[in-house]
């Protein structure tokens, strides 16, 4: 298959899965473009959605456009946000004509809730395959909670949370490898 058209259809079909939010993308492309494609590795996905996280926009258009990018640069990168959204904008239309009509029916109100905790469940998986191939010793894991201490408690923006964790990471392991270089 032509490598633009699978980066398109790869993307549509992602859409096409991702309710809930961006977050819960996150176990369907690491199945998609880490396991099936290869377009990026565990810990290229994590770096790319945590740059979509603090960047402007939608974290799962800003990610599909990361690996967009990294795989075939401008026009991949413009394919796989197109078709990341493609399926929101029909879906979103389509509900949008008739969910008004349908949206005080029990029956509807009890499936979006049983929807939104399968959602936490994909999401708190995908956690932990996160944090293990990236929590790697004690300093990544003293940054993820005392990240997680900050963002539960002082309900922190994820930017300052990914900068300041992004600034220590960069002064800690730097110091551990001048203290390396030193012996």
């Amino acid at each position: 298959m032509n490598i633009y058209a699978d980066l398109f259809l790869t993307f549509a079909k992602i859409g096409v899965c991702t309710f809930g939010g961006g977050y819960a993308m996150l176990p369907i492309l690491q199945r998609e473009v880490v396991e099936k494609k290869g377009w990026a590795t565990e810990e290229e996905l994590t770096d790319y959605f945590a740059v979509g996280q603090c960047t402007p926009g939608i974290i799962a258009v800003n990610t599909a456009t990361f690996i967009g990018y990294k795989h075939k640069g401008v026009p991949g990168g413009i394919l796989t946000t197109l078709g990341v959204v493609f399926p929101s904008l029909v879906i979103i239309t389509a509900i949008a004509a008739f969910l008004s009509n349908f949206a005080g029916i029990p029956l509807v109100q009890h499936a979006l809730a049983g929807i939104n905790a399968a959602v936490v469940a994909l999401i708190a998986s995908s956690v932990l395959k996160l944090a293990k191939s990236n929590l790697k010793d004690a300093v990544s894991g003293g940054i993820f909670l005392a990240g997680l201490a900050l963002a539960l408690l002082l309900k922190l923006s994820p930017v300052i949370l990914i900068v300041c964790a992004g600034v220590i990471g960069w002064v800690v392991y730097g110091l551990i490898q001048k203290g390396g270089e030193g012996k």
